[in-house]
Protein backbone atom coordinates (compact mmCIF):
# COMPACT_ATOMS: atom_id res chain seq x y z
CA UNK A 1 0.00 0.00 0.00
CA UNK A 2 1.55 3.53 -1.39
CA UNK A 3 1.35 6.40 1.05
CA UNK A 4 0.42 9.34 -0.87
CA UNK A 5 2.78 11.88 0.74
CA UNK A 6 5.24 9.62 -0.44
CA UNK A 7 4.59 9.80 -3.87
CA UNK A 8 7.90 11.13 -5.95
CA UNK A 9 9.56 11.23 -2.59
CA UNK A 10 13.15 9.75 -1.39
CA UNK A 11 14.16 8.51 2.06
CA UNK A 12 17.54 7.60 3.29
CA UNK A 13 17.95 4.89 6.25
CA UNK A 14 21.10 4.33 7.78
CA UNK A 15 22.24 1.05 9.25
CA UNK A 16 19.56 0.03 6.49
CA UNK A 17 21.61 -3.34 5.45
CA UNK A 18 20.75 -5.42 8.79
CA UNK A 19 18.35 -5.53 11.54
CA UNK A 20 16.02 -2.86 11.92
CA UNK A 21 16.99 -0.73 9.33
CA UNK A 22 16.72 -3.52 6.89
CA UNK A 23 13.10 -3.94 8.17
CA UNK A 24 12.90 -0.11 7.88
CA UNK A 25 13.80 -0.13 4.29
CA UNK A 26 11.54 -3.14 3.61
CA UNK A 27 8.61 -1.15 4.83
CA UNK A 28 9.24 2.38 3.28
CA UNK A 29 10.06 0.80 0.21
CA UNK A 30 6.31 -1.13 -0.04
CA UNK A 31 4.63 2.78 1.22
CA UNK A 32 5.94 3.68 -1.97
CA UNK A 33 9.20 6.02 -0.95
CA UNK A 34 12.69 5.33 -2.75
CA UNK A 35 15.14 4.25 -0.13
CA UNK A 36 18.85 4.86 0.02
CA UNK A 37 20.66 1.58 1.77
CA UNK A 38 23.01 4.11 3.89
CA UNK A 39 25.53 1.27 5.38
CA UNK A 40 28.84 0.06 5.11
CA UNK A 41 28.11 -3.12 4.88
CA UNK A 42 28.21 -3.71 1.30
CA UNK A 43 27.41 -7.64 0.29
CA UNK A 44 24.27 -7.03 2.88
CA UNK A 45 23.08 -3.39 1.36
CA UNK A 46 23.46 -4.51 -2.41
CA UNK A 47 21.59 -7.86 -1.99
CA UNK A 48 18.77 -6.13 -0.54
CA UNK A 49 18.58 -3.44 -3.07
CA UNK A 50 18.72 -6.10 -5.97
CA UNK A 51 15.80 -7.69 -3.89
CA UNK A 52 14.22 -4.53 -3.70
CA UNK A 53 14.46 -3.39 -7.45
CA UNK A 54 13.18 -0.09 -8.35
CA UNK A 55 13.85 2.91 -6.37
CA UNK A 56 16.03 1.42 -3.61
CA UNK A 57 19.75 2.18 -3.95
CA UNK A 58 22.57 1.13 -1.34
CA UNK A 59 25.22 3.82 -1.14
CA UNK A 60 28.29 2.90 1.00
CA UNK A 61 27.87 5.57 3.85
CA UNK A 62 29.93 6.58 7.15
CA UNK A 63 27.72 8.43 9.42
CA UNK A 64 30.77 10.33 10.64
CA UNK A 65 31.95 11.89 7.16
CA UNK A 66 30.34 15.16 6.06
CA UNK A 67 32.18 14.00 2.30
CA UNK A 68 30.47 10.31 2.72
CA UNK A 69 26.78 11.44 3.68
CA UNK A 70 26.88 14.44 1.22
CA UNK A 71 27.64 12.20 -1.57
CA UNK A 72 24.58 9.74 -0.33
CA UNK A 73 22.17 12.83 -0.19
CA UNK A 74 23.10 13.45 -3.84
CA UNK A 75 22.67 9.71 -4.90
CA UNK A 76 18.62 9.86 -2.90
CA UNK A 77 17.53 12.82 -4.97
CA UNK A 78 18.28 10.71 -7.74
CA UNK A 79 15.33 8.35 -6.79
CA UNK A 80 12.66 11.21 -5.75
CA UNK A 81 12.93 14.54 -3.37
CA UNK A 82 14.59 13.92 -0.26
CA UNK A 83 12.19 14.50 2.24
CA UNK A 84 13.02 11.79 5.18
CA UNK A 85 15.49 9.65 6.90
CA UNK A 86 15.56 7.36 9.59
CA UNK A 87 18.53 6.91 11.45
CA UNK A 88 18.64 3.56 12.49
CA UNK A 89 22.89 2.58 12.27
CA UNK A 90 24.61 0.07 15.51
CA UNK A 91 28.22 -0.95 14.96
CA UNK A 92 29.57 -2.06 18.46
CA UNK A 93 29.73 -1.79 21.76
CA UNK A 94 31.61 -1.52 24.61
CA UNK A 95 31.20 -2.68 27.94
CA UNK A 96 33.13 -1.01 31.02
CA UNK A 97 32.58 0.27 34.12
CA UNK A 98 34.36 3.23 34.92
CA UNK A 99 36.35 1.89 37.40
CA UNK A 100 37.15 -1.61 36.31
CA UNK A 101 37.64 -4.88 38.41
CA UNK A 102 41.51 -4.16 38.44
CA UNK A 103 41.08 -1.30 39.71
CA UNK A 104 41.79 1.08 36.34
CA UNK A 105 40.01 3.69 34.41
CA UNK A 106 37.45 2.99 31.38
CA UNK A 107 39.14 3.29 27.90
CA UNK A 108 38.31 6.97 27.10
CA UNK A 109 39.29 6.01 23.76
CA UNK A 110 36.54 3.87 23.62
CA UNK A 111 34.11 6.38 25.02
CA UNK A 112 34.98 8.79 22.34
CA UNK A 113 34.46 6.31 19.49
CA UNK A 114 30.78 5.11 21.23
CA UNK A 115 29.67 8.82 21.11
CA UNK A 116 31.37 9.70 17.72
CA UNK A 117 29.01 6.57 16.36
CA UNK A 118 26.30 7.17 18.39
CA UNK A 119 25.36 10.70 18.63
CA UNK A 120 27.84 12.30 16.51
CA UNK A 121 26.97 9.95 13.40
CA UNK A 122 22.98 10.87 14.37
CA UNK A 123 23.43 14.07 14.36
CA UNK A 124 25.28 15.05 11.37
CA UNK A 125 23.09 12.27 9.04
CA UNK A 126 20.13 14.79 10.82
CA UNK A 127 22.15 18.04 10.09
CA UNK A 128 23.26 17.33 6.74
CA UNK A 129 19.86 15.55 5.52
CA UNK A 130 17.67 18.71 7.15
CA UNK A 131 19.61 21.19 5.07
CA UNK A 132 19.02 19.15 1.63
CA UNK A 133 14.89 18.95 3.11
CA UNK A 134 14.63 22.16 3.97
CA UNK A 135 15.18 23.36 0.19
CA UNK A 136 12.22 21.15 -0.63
CA UNK A 137 8.99 22.59 -1.82
CA UNK A 138 6.54 22.25 0.99
CA UNK A 139 3.73 19.62 0.74
CA UNK A 140 0.08 21.01 1.29
CA UNK A 141 0.13 21.19 4.74
CA UNK A 142 3.46 23.06 4.81
CA UNK A 143 6.05 19.84 6.01
CA UNK A 144 8.88 19.36 4.35
CA UNK A 145 9.88 16.33 5.40
CA UNK A 146 10.45 14.27 8.87
CA UNK A 147 13.29 12.86 10.56
CA UNK A 148 13.40 9.52 13.00
CA UNK A 149 16.27 9.16 15.36
CA UNK A 150 16.90 5.79 17.38
CA UNK A 151 17.85 6.05 20.63
CA UNK A 152 17.36 3.01 23.64
CA UNK A 153 15.96 2.44 26.72
CA UNK A 154 19.30 2.47 28.21
CA UNK A 155 19.35 6.18 27.50
CA UNK A 156 17.16 6.29 30.51
CA UNK A 157 18.16 3.22 32.94
CA UNK A 158 21.76 2.29 31.35
CA UNK A 159 23.08 -0.75 33.04
CA UNK A 160 26.41 -1.67 34.56
CA UNK A 161 29.10 -1.47 31.96
CA UNK A 162 26.96 0.72 29.93
CA UNK A 163 27.97 4.00 30.49
CA UNK A 164 29.95 5.08 27.08
CA UNK A 165 26.47 3.54 25.24
CA UNK A 166 23.63 4.87 27.27
CA UNK A 167 25.20 8.51 27.32
CA UNK A 168 25.67 8.66 23.52
CA UNK A 169 21.45 7.54 23.22
CA UNK A 170 20.65 10.07 26.21
CA UNK A 171 22.33 12.52 24.10
CA UNK A 172 19.62 11.43 21.27
CA UNK A 173 17.03 11.61 23.78
CA UNK A 174 18.18 15.34 24.47
CA UNK A 175 18.96 15.92 20.68
CA UNK A 176 14.85 14.81 20.14
CA UNK A 177 12.88 18.02 21.19
CA UNK A 178 15.86 21.01 20.83
CA UNK A 179 16.12 19.31 17.01
CA UNK A 180 11.86 19.66 16.70
CA UNK A 181 12.14 23.07 17.51
CA UNK A 182 14.80 23.87 15.49
CA UNK A 183 13.72 22.75 12.45
CA UNK A 184 10.03 23.86 12.69
CA UNK A 185 10.63 27.06 11.07
CA UNK A 186 11.58 25.08 8.05
CA UNK A 187 8.76 22.26 8.21
CA UNK A 188 10.71 19.41 9.31
CA UNK A 189 9.61 17.24 12.09
CA UNK A 190 11.76 15.23 14.27
CA UNK A 191 11.19 11.77 16.07
CA UNK A 192 12.90 9.30 17.82
CA UNK A 193 12.20 5.65 18.72
CA UNK A 194 14.11 4.39 21.86
CA UNK A 195 13.59 0.77 21.55
CA UNK A 196 14.08 -2.37 24.68
CA UNK A 197 15.34 -5.62 23.58
CA UNK A 198 14.85 -6.14 20.19
CA UNK A 199 15.64 -9.52 18.36
CA UNK A 200 17.71 -8.53 15.49
CA UNK A 201 20.24 -11.26 13.75
CA UNK A 202 22.99 -10.23 16.33
CA UNK A 203 20.86 -10.39 19.07
CA UNK A 204 19.56 -13.73 18.11
CA UNK A 205 22.98 -15.07 17.53
CA UNK A 206 23.04 -15.10 21.29
CA UNK A 207 20.80 -18.31 21.07
CA UNK A 208 17.52 -19.02 22.21
CA UNK A 209 18.38 -19.45 26.57
CA UNK A 210 19.97 -16.31 26.39
CA UNK A 211 17.03 -14.65 24.62
CA UNK A 212 14.55 -15.90 27.27
CA UNK A 213 16.35 -14.67 29.54
CA UNK A 214 15.99 -11.21 28.50
CA UNK A 215 12.37 -11.76 27.80
CA UNK A 216 11.71 -12.82 31.13
CA UNK A 217 12.16 -9.17 32.30
CA UNK A 218 9.56 -7.90 29.55
CA UNK A 219 6.14 -7.41 31.35
CA UNK A 220 3.92 -8.14 27.92
CA UNK A 221 4.02 -9.51 25.88
CA UNK A 222 6.88 -11.70 27.25
CA UNK A 223 9.25 -11.65 24.18
CA UNK A 224 12.03 -9.57 22.26
CA UNK A 225 11.01 -6.71 19.69
CA UNK A 226 10.26 -7.65 16.57
CA UNK A 227 12.14 -5.55 13.54
CA UNK A 228 8.66 -5.11 11.86
CA UNK A 229 7.44 -3.20 14.94
CA UNK A 230 10.03 -0.89 14.74
CA UNK A 231 9.23 -0.36 11.45
CA UNK A 232 5.86 0.49 11.88
CA UNK A 233 6.60 2.83 14.46
CA UNK A 234 9.09 4.48 12.01
CA UNK A 235 6.25 4.64 9.41
CA UNK A 236 3.71 6.19 11.75
CA UNK A 237 6.42 8.82 13.04
CA UNK A 238 7.22 9.60 9.68
CA UNK A 239 3.35 9.88 8.66
CA UNK A 240 1.81 11.27 11.47
CA UNK A 241 2.22 15.21 10.55
CA UNK A 242 1.01 15.91 14.57
CA UNK A 243 3.79 14.32 16.32
CA UNK A 244 6.57 16.12 16.65
CA UNK A 245 10.05 16.20 18.82
CA UNK A 246 8.29 13.34 21.01
CA UNK A 247 10.49 9.75 21.76
CA UNK A 248 8.61 6.81 21.18
CA UNK A 249 9.84 3.95 24.33
CA UNK A 250 8.99 0.56 22.28
CA UNK A 251 9.94 -2.39 25.29
CA UNK A 252 6.97 -3.96 25.92
CA UNK A 253 7.47 -2.06 29.42
CA UNK A 254 10.86 -3.20 30.04
CA UNK A 255 12.95 -1.23 32.12
CA UNK A 256 16.53 -2.02 32.66
CA UNK A 257 17.73 -3.30 35.69
CA UNK A 258 21.24 -2.69 36.58
CA UNK A 259 22.61 -6.00 35.16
Amino acid sequence: MTVQQFDGASAIVSGGAGGLGEATVRRLHADGLGVVIADLAADRGKALADELGSRALFVSTDVTSDDSVLATIEQAQQLGQLRYAVVAHGGFGVAQRIVQRDGSPADMTAFDKTINLYLNGTYNLTRLVAAAVAGAEPLDNGERGAIVMTASVAGYEGQIGQTAYAAAKAGVIGLTIAAARDLSSVGIRVNTIAPGTMKTPIMESVGEEAIAKFAANIPFPKRLGAPDEYADAAAFLLTNTYVNGEVMRLDGAQRFTPK
